[in-house]
């Protein structure tokens, strides 16, 4: 469970550290100049495999935590997207912006964050010879689940997916709902009603389905932050990620861009049972605010929220606005189970 006596650290932890107050260590520092002292966090890699028929996957894990001993907040693994592995979007490390890492920013905050490579994408497997679509992410997702479960002690997860990641998550979810605590689903796309973005992306549908993989170059990472609309993110962070993400993939499979272009609804609301936070770019180019309206209407949990937020567009954790991200996500995943239901 998660420890409630802690539960209410949020926007303000995280305008402290903003504002270059410490989280932890020397306080004296602080009186003379010195730079914040960010409480330490520890990385470990970790490798889990998913049966598919005779073969067996391996699939690459990354884990952020304290470094101190102590309670933890709850475990929470995050979901990445179409066009980027987990680590580039999850734990990028800027000199002098500790928020560029959403897991440190967490694990500071008393989780314990974990992130998956989806099969196709960074470190885990790409031999075999398939689209990777959102039925095998959420195939992944599983089985870094069932991976963590054991490293926790059974502790049902909280989830947050981006994108196509928010359809791999919400599709775990529907399938595996004892194993999901809290559920976050971000730039989430329903039917693909409204969607200017995905309207583009089907002109190409031809030529993504002539092969299992599709190129990525610089100039499409930076597409990704300009094309619904420019000046949302800060593009000298982008050019960071760009970096990171080229670093592992210079191409990524077709599967979600097919999915999403042909094949919605892949996820059913009226399956999902876990509470759910459905969150909205004010200017995402790919989820209509009607279609996740329709979709947060049929969610049959009564504890549900749908937030938009302004000056975002599809990439929120990567944009200007990045604290207003954070705070609504620790205070969905550290909001306390109500008391009375009816």
């Amino acid at each position: 469970m998660i420890d409630d006596a802690n539960s209410r650290r949020t926007f303000l932890t995280a305008a402290a550290a903003l504002a270059a107050t410490p989280l932890a260590g020397d306080a004296a520092a602080q009186g003379n100049g010195s730079p914040p002292v960010l409480a330490a966090v520890n990385g470990s890699e970790h490798w889990t495999s998913k049966r598919a028929g005779n073969e067996s996957i391996r699939l690459f894990l990354w884990r952020k935590q304290l470094a101190t001993a102590g309670p933890r907040r709850g475990t929470i693994l995050f979901v990445h997207g179409s066009s980027v592995s987990a680590t580039p979007v999850f734990d990028l490390q800027i000199s002098g912006k500790p928020e560029a890492s959403t897991m440190d920013w967490f694990a500071r905050l008393g989780y314990d964050t974990w992130c998956v490579d989806c099969e196709g994408y960074g470190r885990s497997d790409k031999s075999r010879p398939v689209n990777a679509d959102v039925a095998c992410g959420a195939d992944d997702v599983a089985a870094a689940s069932d991976y963590i479960m054991k490293q926790n002690g059974g502790q049902p997860l909280m989830l947050y997916g981006a994108s196509s990641g928010a359809l791999r998550a919400g599709l775990f979810a529907q399938r595996h709902p004892d194993q999901v605590a809290r559920l976050a689903l971000d730039a989430l796309v329903w039917t693909g009603e409204g969607s200017p973005t995905l309207a583009e992306r089907k002109k190409r549908l031809a030529e993504y389905r002539a092969s299992n993989r599709r190129p990525i170059d610089r100039a499409f990472v930076h597409s990704i932050f300009t094309r619904d609309h420019p000046g949302t993110s800060d593009l000298t962070v982008v050019d960071a990620f760009a970096d990171a993400v080229l670093a592992l993939d210079t191409s990524v499979p077709t599967g979600t861009y097919i999915d999403m272009s042909a094949n919605l609804p892949v996820v059913d609301p009226e399956k999902i049972t876990a509470p759910t936070l459905i969150m909205r770019g004010q200017w995402d180019g790919i989820a209509s605010y009607q279609d996740l309206a329709n979709f947060f209407a049929k969610l049959p949990n009564p504890d549900k929220q749908l937030a938009v937020m302004p000056g975002i567009a599809h990439t929120s954790t990567r944009s200007k606005n990045w604290a207003l991200v954070y705070h609504l996500l620790d205070g969905w995943f550290s909001q306390p189970a109500p008391v009375y239901v009816g």
